[in-house]
């Protein structure tokens, strides 16, 4: 699928604030508990914020490093970094300390701001930089005279880059995805898509150091939205939330969406303010969804991409969920690029691109796709190849309509004998059954077939699962040999932070000893 060029090559972060300040100052941008701040005030904070970087002598190419959760704080640094240059770094709090102070090493951090639940690690930091939300950071930033204007240092261009994600890998250190202005421009042209205007309350549930909580923020505050901060996710609360704040706009990642439907009552409150649920950043199986449909009874759109490609890339429309019509099928699907991507299954092996229905994988050009990872030029020239089309390591294909289907990530699927399994198509099978609230789809070793599939599930609340029961009621539902042939019965399912689950995790018991991962 081509892409088309629509985006704006004069664009920097910076003029979000710059527009909105000036059109309407008083509308509220951020909400965080019961404090509140307008479009003006976020963005004079922002430029006290940026000319307090000054001060500390830091300048372009400086590393600011954000380690806490859901904060105004960060918006400002976020939005005060790139009037000096400096690229915002916001590590992803779920890590333990020692992993922290490495992605801080790796950053080359000029200055480490600490959430409150973080100011602890400060002793460990030593001579760096440090400054903890509370008094300490709100003196540092309120004491310049004047604020830096919303605008970038002369002779800076629009592939600077103003965020550094690092992805959230399962093994290793993970890799720092530049993310600049260039990407975002394209990035926010997805707000026409998403129903977000001035009129929006949008909420941001999901960690600012993930993209789907960034990206969608930026994308809200583009728009003129009223973005509702939420520091922790707590089912009940969360709930409370978003019908008190009448929120009109979400987006939520899978497993999060499961919790909430799971809330005894949830279906029963008063969801008419909800123009819109955006979903992804993990696979979601077709019964989890119709709960979810059920119970918000809001346009559900499912939007699929990554960290290096500045978040959503496709887009499954409200219009294409419909469970128990003809178009059902849909449901199972990741939608279609939007018209500035360029996305094509290919053959991992050539490059070469596949026909409509084979399963190959995913590649995507455009300008939301990273330039490439911080101090890893090997890794990005691996990731990007020849061509600029991002590898991203999914398994998929595309139907005659330019619909996109995941099958798996490559690294997933499951080849039993001569045959491949893409666990979704048997997980989404599983999750039908009453009894099964969660499951994930492996393969183990087998010394006949190299590997056979494994079911690893969590029973719904009050339910006792059978395995012999459950692989006979799957017995007639899947080809044989996508059938598992064993199941383990678990109380939860290992996640990251952006809801994946870590099938490495529940595979690894299983290869101790024999020198793979894979049959």
């Amino acid at each position: 699928m081509a892409a088309q060029s629509t985006v704006a090559t004069d664009f920097r972060l910076t003029d979000i604030l710059r527009e909105h300040a000036s059109t309407h100052p008083d509308l509220t941008a951020v909400s965080f508990g019961s404090a509140a701040l307008t479009y003006r005030e976020l963005d004079r904070r922002a430029g006290l914020a940026g000319a307090a970087l000054a001060e500390l002598g830091l300048g372009a190419g400086a590393r600011v490093v954000w380690v806490g959760k859901n904060r105004p704080e960060f918006l400002e640094l976020l939005f005060g970094a790139p009037r000096i240059g400096a690229v915002s770094v916001p590590l992803n709090t779920r890590l333990t300390e020692a992993d922290l102070l490495a992605l801080v090493d790796d950053a080359g951090a000029g200055l480490v701001v600490l959430g409150p639940d973080f100011a602890a690690l400060r002793p460990a930091l030593g001579d760096r930089r440090v400054l903890v939300v509370g008094e300490d950071y709100e003196a540092w930033r309120d004491a310049p005279a004047t604020p830096l204007p919303s605008s970038v240092p002369d002779g800076s261009t629009v592939d600077d880059p103003v965020l550094q994600l690092y992805t959230s890998g399962t093994t290793g250190l993970p890799k720092g995805v530049l993310l600049a202005h260039r990407q975002f421009s394209a990035l926010l042209l997805a707000a026409d898509h998403w129903s977000i205007d001035t009129d929006s309350t949008a909420l941001v549930a999901m960690p600012l150091f993930h993209i789907g909580g960034v990206g969608y923020a930026l994308v809200c505050l583009a728009a003129g939205a009223r973005v509702v901060l939420v520091a922790d996710i707590v089912p009940d609360a969360l709930l409370d939330t978003m019908s008190g704040e009448r929120v009109t706009n979400a987006f939520l990642v899978p497993a999060v969406l499961q919790m909430l439907v799971a809330v005894p009552g949830a279906a029963q409150r008063d969801w008419s303010a909800l123009r819109s649920i955006a979903y992804g950043a993990s696979p979601i199986t077709a019964g989890a969804l119709r709960n979810v449909v059920e119970t918000f009874r809001a346009p559900l759109f499912q939007v699929y991409g990554a960290t290096e490609t500045t978040g959503a890339i496709t887009q499954l429309h409200p219009d294409d969920h419909d469970p128990d019509g003809p178009r059902a099928h849909l449901m199972r699907s990741a939608g279609r690029a939007y018209p500035w991507v360029e996305l094509t299954v290919v053959d991992p092996a050539t490059g070469d691109e596949l026909p409509s229905g084979e399963v190959g994988e995913v590649r995507i050009r455009s300008d939301q796709v990273t330039a490439g990872y911080w101090r890893r030029p090997e890794e990005a020239a691996a990731a990007l190849g020849d061509d600029a089309r991002l590898r991203t390591g999914d398994a998929g294909y595309l139907d005659a309509d330019g619909y996109l289907f995941l099958t798996d990530r490559i690294k997933d699927m499951i080849v039993t004998g001569a045959e491949n399994v893409y666990p979704i198509e048997v997980e989404s099978v599983l999750s039908e059954h009453p009894d099964v609230a969660d499951v994930a789809v492996i393969g183990v070793p087998d010394e006949r077939w190299g590997e056979a599939v494994k079911a690893v599930v969590v029973p719904r609340p009050g339910a006792t699962i059978d395995p012999d029961a459950l692989l006979d009621w799957l017995r007639p539902l899947v080809a044989g040999y996508t059938r598992p042939r064993s199941v383990d019965v678990v109380d939860a399912l290992p996640r990251n932070p952006s809801g994946k689950i870590l099938k490495r995790e529940l595979r690894a018991p299983y290869w101790v000893g024999l020198g793979r991962t894979i049959g």
